[in-house]
């Protein structure tokens, strides 16, 4: 009997304020705080409806212009952060440095293949994913607050999504491929899991129930498939190398 369960994750709180209370002065979205940049809320609403091409000025309102180009929005955008001494041309240098060199799948493969050859590190990545995989020099941001590693049986198959949008444990995982962050695949995975499966390749029997796990803001997941029967004896090395 086939069995599609949708998880998802438990303990998330989100206050809310009642229209007839005051906020406290964190939630106001112009406050400025010790250490803030200067940019408030209304200066990235500006900015985005700038780069966006819908921010009309006051003498844009009768007479339709064209939208300016990408790059010269993007340029603007840079010289304004540059005036407010935030370098933006060295953040994306450093960004882009993460995205390539540090933020790859060959992580997640290394924790895989320890975790194959290893059943104490195995036992300590299913119980605090986060800490384990600190333990390999794999580090993930503050705001991933929780790692839960989802371990493949024999009965049952682990996916992943992001139902919201296109989070992943990207540390751990390298950044999410384009299909993985598209609508359909986001909207169907969890209503017809194992038919997305079948057209990606993927044709599991009845017999294995399908769990799918829908990310968080601050829980993400990995899957720990199966090891393959005919690599017994083999080095964590040439294991990672096939995950």
């Amino acid at each position: 009997m086939t069995c599609v369960t949708l998880q998802r994750s438990a303990g998330v709180h989100r206050q809310t304020y009642p229209h007839d209370r005051v906020r406290p002065a964190a939630c106001d979205r112009n406050a400025r705080r010790p250490g803030d940049t200067g940019v408030t809320w209304t200066d990235s609403y500006i900015l985005t409806a700038f780069v966006r091409g819908t921010l009309a000025m006051p003498d844009e309102t009768d007479t339709p212009r064209a939208v300016a180009p990408v790059l010269r929005r993007v340029e603007a955008i840079e010289a304004v952060l540059e005036e407010r001494g935030m370098q933006p041309r060295e953040f994306i240098e450093d960004f882009k440095h993460l995205a390539e060199e540090k933020w790859v799948p060959e992580n997640g493969a290394r924790v895989v293949a320890k975790a194959w050859t290893d059943a104490a590190f195995r036992a300590r990545l299913i119980a605090n994913g986060r800490q384990a995989v600190a333990e390999l020099g794999i580090a993930m941001p503050p705001h991933h607050g929780h790692l839960v590693a989802l371990e493949n049986t024999a009965t049952v198959h682990n996916v992943i999504c992001c139902t919201l949008c296109s989070c992943t444990a990207f540390t751990v995982i390298g950044l999410p491929p384009d299909w993985y962050k598209d609508l359909e695949y986001r909207a169907r995975v969890v209503r017809e899991s194992r038919t997305v499966l079948r057209e990606m390749g993927l044709d599991l029997p009845p017999e294995i129930e399908v769990r799918v796990w829908d990310t968080t803001a601050d829980t993400r997941y990995m899957v720990l498939p199966v090891r393959p029967a005919a690599t017994s004896g083999w080095s964590e090395e040439r294991l990672a190398s096939i995950v």
